[in-house]
């Protein structure tokens, strides 16, 4: 599998995921010049920013500390884009999906809520 493939695998995943959990997504692949958000939902009055990593396992560091500092500027000034936009007026967070998978069927996943806060 390429790591587009993985990656697809992964968002597929997270999006199953947030809708069981009660999430309304409210987009995916949002894209930006400077950026792009995998997934946009919504849990009661929060908008979630949401970034997916996808990995086998954790044997080169956990997904999340992939999301570098410069990858979690590029999702806030995304984030603040589409807060403009769409004219939101909610609570927001910025979470980070880790999406474990295994010959391509997802065998866990691991929710970080409010990983990081905009500085």
């Amino acid at each position: 599998m390429n790591t587009k493939t993985i990656g697809d695998l992964g968002e597929q995943a997270a999006c199953k995921y947030l809708k069981k959990n009660k999430y309304k997504i409210l987009d995916c692949n949002y894209k930006k010049t400077y950026g792009e958000i995998d997934i946009i939902a919504k849990f009661g009055e929060t908008v979630s920013f949401i970034e997916v990593k996808t990995r086998k396992n954790d044997k080169f560091g956990l997904p999340c500390e992939y999301v570098t500092a410069a990858k979690k500027q590029r999702l806030i000034r995304t984030a603040y884009t589409y807060i403009a936009e769409k004219q939101l007026d909610d609570n927001y967070s910025f979470d980070i999906l880790e999406v474990y998978h295994e010959n391509g069927k997802v065998n866990k996943i691991n929710h970080i809520k409010n990983a990081f806060e905009p500085e």
